[in-house]
């Protein structure tokens, strides 16, 4: 007791390491001491139009076990519900890197879900590495769709890595590069997030699905965003996301945040330009060149197509 009210009966700066509805755990990082909070009233009723005011990995002061303020974020992933309410939410803030952990089969992560969710990390210019995960199934099941993925995605600039919470491979590639850093691993449901947070640090146990004999699909248990210590760092461990809606973007910018789009966008000749007819547009003949891919550039059209365009 006395330790937790050295913490929040003085104002401090705290970060905010879980949230459960109402309640909040914080801790005054690089310090590990996770302590229960509550939000002002205020904040919670003005401060945002997300759904959650306060996400994991804000910079909150806290005073007698209360939420007085969040600093400015840094960045922040924030998505929109593809469903009919079209809430937004933040999944995290205040990041040093984001790993999408992917399978591309038993569950298929769908490759319009990976762009939207790169489109994100562009926006906020927070670097990101894509984790074929489950590997070991994976070569089994799709060893040429593994291939081409990896073709596309480090075309256009992206680290791919792939990991094995089961085998271990590639493990100690991920817990090398999380030392020191605010990490979020985010994904769809049944890739692994948590599994593979086992693997980096078996001591933390994590709670995770059984695997369907049938369905090889991990089942949906991870139910709040959290962070845990793990290997000299500190990893963010999300729920499975359904769909990922963009917020934030205009119809006019999305090719900014195709790094393979925007590196030849300048050459075309009319601006601007939509890169979806225009003649001399350099997008289209890096496509008909194969610099662009197929898969990528359709992704980027079918953003362009959604309600108008529109995002914001």
């Amino acid at each position: 007791m006395k330790r937790l009210n050295r913490y929040l009966c003085t104002k401090m700066l705290h970060t905010v390491v879980k949230h459960t509805g109402s309640r909040y755990l914080v801790s005054p990082l690089p310090l590990w001491n996770p302590t229960p909070c509550v939000l002002r009233g205020k904040i919670r009723l003005y401060g945002t139009s997300t759904t959650n005011p306060i996400a994991v990995g804000d910079k909150v002061t806290v005073t007698n076990g209360v939420i007085g303020a969040v600093e400015p974020r840094k960045n922040y992933i924030i998505r929109r519900s593809t469903n009919l309410s079209r809430q937004e939410h933040i999944i995290a803030s205040n990041l040093d890197a984001a790993y999408l952990i992917v399978t591309l089969a038993l569950p298929q992560t769908p490759w319009e879900f990976v762009d939207r969710f790169l489109i994100t990390c562009e926006a906020y210019k927070i670097p990101v590495v894509i984790v074929i995960n489950k590997i070991d199934i994976q070569q089994k099941l799709v060893s040429d769709g593994i291939t081409r993925f990896k073709e596309v995605y480090e075309g256009a600039g992206y680290r791919v890595w792939e990991s094995s919470a089961l085998t271990g491979e590639g493990v100690a590639q991920i817990r090398d590069a999380i030392s020191g850093q605010v990490s979020l691993f985010s994904g769809i449901s049944g890739v692994g997030k948590s599994s593979l947070i086992n693997a980096l640090d078996p001591q933390l146990a994590l709670r995770t699905g059984i695997l369907s004999d049938f369905h090889l699909k991990g089942k949906h248990t991870t139910t709040f965003y959290e962070m845990f210590p793990v290997a000299g760092g500190f990893v963010i461990d999300s729920p499975g996301i359904k769909g990922f809606g963009l917020v934030e973007v205009e119809r006019e910018e999305v090719y900014h945040f195709f790094p393979e789009l925007f590196k030849v966008a300048s050459g075309c000749r009319y601006s601007p330009c939509t890169h979806t007819c225009e003649p001399d547009c350099a997008v289209l003949k890096a496509l008909e060149q194969g610099v662009i891919s197929t898969e990528r550039y359709q992704s980027y059209v079918k953003i362009l197509e959604e309600e108008g365009g529109k995002y914001r």
